[in-house]
């Protein structure tokens, strides 16, 4: 009786080994750990894919081979939720981030004109980060500062209310010069016994 060959095929485990020795060790680590802590819950990419852009401020494309075969997924799946969810990013972002808002009451009171601007000054689109690695634009849809606008937040807790072209600069210069001033906005809401400013809960409404 002739034995059958062996399977020349690698094992799942040493798979996904030889995954994540592809990545960079901080990488590797965050992707390890999301999954960790992620792997067993229903609908569990998502969650592993915040938890990536939480660790690392974006989600490495290199790391979703090791996302999918964890997940048990195709490698097409995990890039085609990443890539359909503009709050995810592939690429790290600048030192700071700003948010313009883009709802309609922000835009009744100048947005629009804003965001050219912001477009204008810094020379870059929504998504991308400027030459210096100093500053990242992005949209997002509602601050909740509806009556206050056009609003925008930088980094995770600087709110800041009725911005012009002039303060809008001098917001950015100083992102470049490490002198940021303190949002007015998250300053009031601090304030506030509710935790609210003028029209309700900071709400960046752009986290899948």
């Amino acid at each position: 009786m002739t034995a059958e060959p062996l399977s020349t095929n690698p094992s799942p485990r040493r798979d996904a080994a030889r995954l994540e020795a592809a990545l960079a060790p901080a990488v590797a680590a965050a992707a390890k750990a999301a999954l960790a802590a992620h792997r067993g819950r229903p609908g569990a990419l998502l969650p592993i894919l915040h938890a990536l852009q939480d660790a690392l401020g974006y989600v490495p494309p290199e790391s979703l081979p090791l996302v999918a075969h964890e997940l048990n997924l195709t490698r097409a799946e995990v890039h085609g939720v990443v890539t359909f969810y503009h709050h995810f990013r592939a690429t790290p972002p600048g030192r700071h981030t700003l948010r313009l808002c883009r709802a309609e009451a922000c835009q009744a009171l100048g947005a629009r004109a804003l965001e050219a601007h912001a477009k204008r000054t810094l020379g870059i689109g929504f998504h991308e980060t400027t030459a210096d690695g100093a500053i990242t634009l992005e949209p997002v849809y509602c601050l909740g500062n509806c009556g206050c606008g056009p609003s925008l937040l930088l980094d995770d807790d600087g709110l800041h209310a009725r911005v012009t072209p002039d303060a809008f600069d001098a917001l950015v210069e100083s992102c470049r010069h490490g002198r940021l001033p303190a949002g007015e906005a998250v300053a009031r809401m601090r304030a506030s016994p509710a935790g609210h400013g003028d029209s309700g809960q900071v709400d960046g409404g752009s986290r899948p």
